[in-house]
Parts: C-alpha cells; structure tokens; sequence
C-alpha cells in the first residue's frame, strides 16, 4: 500500500513515498507484461520502437520531436497532465533524435511521471503561484542534468529518474547480466566504479540494455553492485 507524506515542495499538499524495492518491483513488472504480451516471450534490451508503443498505449500523444526550448534551457522532455479531459500527453526534444541513449532514457523517464503522477492532478491539481516563463501548472518539465541522478529533495524527479532505470534495466535482469563477469573475474560483492572491475560490470549492462555507460553506472550503484568494496569485494579490487 502507498504511503504518504506531507509535500513541501510541489503544492499538493501530500506525496507518494515510494522505497527503490517498490518501483524495483513495478516498473520490472510493467516491462516484462508487456514484452510478454507483445512478443510472447521476454528479452532486452527493451527496444525503441517497443518501448515508444509501451508509452503511446499510456498517453493521449507522444510527441518525439518536440521543440522544447521555449520552456526553458536544458528541458529534454515533458509530460502534461490533462485532468478531467483525459490521458496526458509526452513530448520528448527533437535534439534528442541523433543520440538514442538519451532519447530512451528520456522516454523512459517521462513514463515515470505518466505512471506515477498522474493521479496526483487528477484527485488535487498543483497549487502555485510561481512558475517559470511559459510553464504551466499542470506539466511537469524535465531537463537533462536531473534525468540520471535527481535528488531525494525533488521527489518527483527522483521517483521518475529511478523508475527509468528500472524500466529500461530490471533489477533481478541486471544481476543475471552481471552474474557471469563475477564468476569470471572473481567479484563476491561490490566494486569501485573506476576499477577494472568495476568498467567491466558497467560495460556489461551498457551493451547489454542499450543505454549509456553513465546510466549502466547509476543503476549499478543503486543496486549495490558498484560502491565502496567490503573486505571480500573482489579477489582483485
């Protein structure tokens, strides 16, 4: 069951708090449903293609070439909630085209908002009274620098960003990934980024779920697979 606390940040009045285990299991559980649905069996990387039709089966539009300067610099993606009219709607920057990791990433993300905010409009709507040039109280825009790693302060960000990663990289299909370059290289527990071992593991799921080296990183890091080794790391920390 949601819990919920007060919201000091956002205007409606309380939140959703959702531990990683939660949206580990949600989003993993959204993904392989519908892999399985489309293609009768499960695979990844989560395609492009797929993943922009798992999006458009949630949304009114999805936009992929979008401008989205206007609303400010650095804003990649947006999702704007229609409530009481019907379905929201996602646009995603045009810039965005001739990069493909961060184009998924960015699809990913604004899914998050679409699954895990919506309801938020519909039941209270945003309360404020400050917003940037042509930003609408009902739309949630996102830019480049808090896709990956947004902070706890900015919930929605952090639950969106989050939800991304587990969508395009499921946590118990990363461990199967990883599971061989342990074995093979010797690795009992986690290891430094920067290490041999550590590039090895952040390879693995880069190439594996077709995102960038960073995001392999972060979702590596959050999972307890990269970080700071215990006494049995790795046999060659």
């Amino acid at each position: 069951m949601v819990k919920y606390v007060p919201d000091r940040m956002h205007g409606f009045g309380e939140r959703p708090h959702f531990e990683p285990r939660e949206l580990d299991s949600m989003f993993e559980h959204l993904a392989v449903a519908f892999l399985k649905k489309k293609h009768g069996t499960v695979s990844f990387p989560f395609t492009t293609e797929d993943l922009k039709t798992f999006i458009e089966q949630h949304v009114e539009d999805l936009d992929q070439y979008a401008d989205l300067t206007p609303y400010g610099t650095g804003v990649e993606g947006l999702t704007e909630f229609r409530p009481g009219v019907g379905k929201p709607k996602v646009a995603v920057s045009v810039a965005l085209q001739s990069n493909e990791n961060r184009q998924r990433t960015t699809l990913a993300h604004e899914f998050g908002h679409v699954h895990l905010h919506a309801y938020l409009f519909e039941i209270a709507g945003r309360q404020t009274s400050a917003l940037p040039p042509n930003n609408k109280a009902n739309g949630i825009y996102c830019k480049r620098d808090t896709m990956l790693t947004a902070s706890k302060v900015d919930w929605r960000e952090w639950q969106a960003s989050y939800a991304s990663s587990a969508l395009l990289m499921p946590a118990s299909y990363v461990r199967k990934t990883v599971a061989p370059v342990h074995e093979r290289l010797g690795i009992f527990g986690a290891v430094l980024p920067d290490s041999q071992h550590g590039r090895a593991l952040v390879d693995a799921v880069a190439v594996e779920y077709r995102v960038s080296k960073d995001a392999a990183r972060v979702r590596l890091s959050v999972l307890g697979l990269l970080g700071q080794p215990s006494g049995t790391g790795s046999l060659f920390a």
